[in-house]
């Protein structure tokens, strides 16, 4: 029982030299696992379900030269770059850095 102790407390805090056989097996177990594991393991949530924001709104963050955003440029530019043509952009507000300056605009959008 103690050998048997020793052994998985060796593994566990890797104790076998570059050199060993018993370093090259814990290496092929590695790699076996790696490129052996089906990737169905790794999926999250239930198959087959569309995932949605918890609400009807997002907000994204857009970066701008300084100048505010044109409401109706900002949809149709957003409507390209995300593939919906039923978006809609809800409210627009500046995010400022910490020294008060805008960087960027939080737009949400439906």
């Amino acid at each position: 029982m103690k050998t048997l102790w020793e052994t998985i407390k060796r593994i566990f805090f890797w104790s076998y030299g570059r050199t060993t056989w018993q370093y090259d097996l814990l290496c092929l177990l590695i790699l076996a696992f790696v490129f052996l594991t089906p990737k169905s393991w790794f999926e999250r949530g239930e198959p087959g379900l569309q995932r949605k924001h918890r609400t009807d709104t997002a907000r994204i963050i857009v970066l701008t030269d300084g100048a505010e955003p044109n409401g109706r440029e900002l949809e149709r530019r957003l409507r390209l770059v995300t593939g919906r043509p039923d978006l809609a952009v809800v409210a627009v507000a500046p995010a400022r850095d910490s020294l008060g300056r805008t960087v960027a605009y939080e737009v949400d959008i439906r």
